[in-house]
């Protein structure tokens, strides 16, 4: 699972996914409840809009329910949890615009940070599903990423703990962006959820900066 990434630079989303970015700011690492850009079918093509990382943001989850995470969907169950199957049915994709993610390796015996991303350097998309919340301000977004397993990966299966089961974010190719964001059933949107090539992708240990406070929206915004 990923819960941590370096979101595409502002000028970047023109260059590489042919959108014009949103107004609103995004930090360059993404965590739980941060805002970043999501791309998805807009009446006239693909647009890129600011939604919440997670599709169940934290203040949308009911006083005295335990708080829980939402930041990736699995591909096996994605139709059957509550939190997702409602936007996995109605067919509301997107692309998650990236520069890398950053997951877990033990293998010196204690997590170390990597840093995952193309080979090339290129910036890349994960994709994701996207559902839209009323809020006092008005509407607001909010995206997961779909996952998928691992096990066999020559890359993505180092990380996490021994043991657990090893899970990729679905990285979807360039030349699979149309087809992913028009998809119109569910079992053509699982025929994009595949592992990508280890050869196109390079990981290294990157160590994660002082976490900073997230962003809050000024007033009026």
């Amino acid at each position: 699972m990923c819960t941590n990434y370096a979101a595409a630079r502002r000028d970047r989303l023109f260059k590489q996914f042919g959108v014009e970015p949103p107004e609103s700011p995004w930090r360059d690492e993404v965590y739980k409840d941060y805002p970043a850009p999501i791309i998805r079918r807009g009446e006239d093509g693909a647009r890129a809009d600011v939604a919440t990382f997670g599709i169940v943001p934290r203040k949308h989850i009911p006083p005295g329910v335990r708080v829980f995470d939402t930041m990736n969907a699995r591909a096996e169950t994605v139709g059957e949890k509550r939190s997702f199957s409602g936007a996995w049915k109605k067919q509301q994709l997107c692309l998650i615009p990236c520069e890398a993610f950053y997951e877990p390796d033990y293998e010196t015996g204690k997590a170390v940070r990597w840093s995952i991303g193309m080979a090339d350097g290129s910036p890349f998309a994960i994709a994701g599903l996207w559902r839209e919340w009323t809020e006092e301000e008005g509407k607001a977004l909010s995206f997961t990423m779909l996952t998928v397993n691992a096990a066999e990966h020559p890359l993505m299966k180092r990380f996490h703990k021994l043991g657990d089961e090893k899970r990729s974010v679905v990285i979807v190719p360039p030349s699979e962006y149309e087809g992913w964001l028009s998809s119109r059933s569910m079992d053509e949107a699982r025929s994009f959820l595949n592992l990508f090539p280890a050869d196109l992708m390079q990981a290294a240990p990157f160590p994660a900066p002082p976490r900073a406070t997230k962003a809050r929206p000024k007033e009026g915004e």
